[in-house]
């Protein structure tokens, strides 16, 4: 890994972790590029993720903490975090028994353009066919609603497919408006993102270790500073706008790289 390959995944990492264009996918097609390939790669790809997470609690700080505090007595409080629990089960349980098969089979530029120009073309069928929104804050989400768009995380698994945008999407297919269900999507990333991480760094972190030591604290700054501005700049742009513009990107991604690689 030379410094301005970390670097690079870094800044990739932190770009496309929120957005609805897959972080994985993006991680995968750049490291091909630099030819940052393997099992480190995977692991190291894996990881920096963490600086993203970092940069959801930064923004988030002051609900959050309004959350901790309010637990033990705000029934609000209570029923946002059982939300949060109950959509994070249905991947959580999936991903351990299948993310060695998927990085063995699935992390290649063919999956991974297949799959952006499906979620390309899902989106735009959700949006041209969104009606009016019933859930409007993160507070009112029914646990059965948490529950489908856990479901609906369950296929961001398949790399190229965008977390983000598997778990926002089935948002607005279960009733949430686009500003409650971005929201609720960052919210699901910190526990998500947190044991996805957590478990590769329990198994790998050997090969985390190979090489310069500052390799792995510079791509999470790097993946911390750009998700921290994409965190902010996304949900202002949410509130005014639709995911269309993502959906058109994904396809014309997708068909450039089966020209390429094809």
């Amino acid at each position: 890994m030379t410094l301005w390959t970390i670097i690079i995944l870094g800044v990739v990492e932190g770009l496309t972790e929120f957005l609805p264009i897959s972080s994985t996918g993006h991680l995968i097609l750049v490291g091909h590029a630099l030819n940052f390939t393997g099992e480190q790669a995977t692991s190291f790809e894996i990881v920096i993720q963490l600086g993203s997470i970092l940069s959801v609690l930064v923004y988030f700080r002051r609900r959050l903490w309004q959350l901790l505090v309010g637990f033990p007595s705000d029934p609000v409080s209570r029923h946002l975090f059982a939300a949060i629990g109950v959509a994070f089960l249905p991947a959580a349980a999936l991903g351990l028994t299948l993310h060695g098969w998927i990085e063995a089979h699935l992390f290649s530029p063919v999956t991974v353009a297949g799959a952006l120009i499906a979620g390309g073309a899902v989106i735009l069928l959700v949006e041209h066919n969104l009606g009016v929104r019933q859930i409007t804050g993160v507070n009112q989400i029914r646990l059965s609603q948490a529950w489908w768009v856990g479901v609906a995380q369950c296929v961001s698994l398949f790399p190229g497919v965008s977390r983000s945008g598997a778990t926002i999407i089935g948002g607005l297919l279960t009733g949430l408006d686009r500003t409650t269900a971005t929201e609720f999507s960052f919210l699901l990333a910190l526990p998500t993102m947190l044991a996805a991480t957590g478990y590769k760094l329990l198994t790998s972190h050997s090969l985390l270790l190979q090489g310069d030591p500052l390799a792995l604290p510079i791509g999470l700054a790097a993946a911390f500073l750009t998700g921290l501005a994409v965190v902010a700049g996304f949900l202002a742009y949410i509130k005014s706008h639709t995911f269309k513009p993502f959906a058109y990107y994904r396809i014309v991604l997708g068909v450039v790289i089966l020209a390429v690689v094809g």
